[in-house]
């Protein structure tokens, strides 16, 4: 099973993820992008699932025409791991790629 981040590895994480934010139990992490159109929004989602897939780690993904939330946490393991910070790190760097 993964471990859980302490506190103080969750917030040095997040410095580096501005646009993802802890939710008030402090077990999960979440973003939305916002996009042009309800396709480069599924466009996004299918990026992010591939990517998720290659890693064996998956967020909940929320899609409303041209935003698309993502929300991580490591269920297993009852909260936030590396895996988590990890997953948003490259997320921010497909978000960035043309689609």
């Amino acid at each position: 099973m993964s471990t859980l981040l302490s506190e103080s590895e969750i917030a040095d994480g997040l410095v580096r993820l501005s646009n993802w934010k802890l939710s008030e139990d402090q077990t999960s992490i979440s973003t939305s992008f916002e996009l042009a159109d309800f396709v480069a929004a599924l466009d996004l989602v299918n990026r992010v699932g591939r990517e998720a897939e290659q890693r064996n780690h998956h967020p909940d993904i929320d899609i409303r025409w041209n935003t698309v939330t993502l929300v991580l946490s490591t269920h297993s393991a009852g909260g936030l791991t590396a895996a988590d910070l990890e997953l948003a790190g490259r997320i921010n760097e497909v978000a960035d790629q043309p689609g």
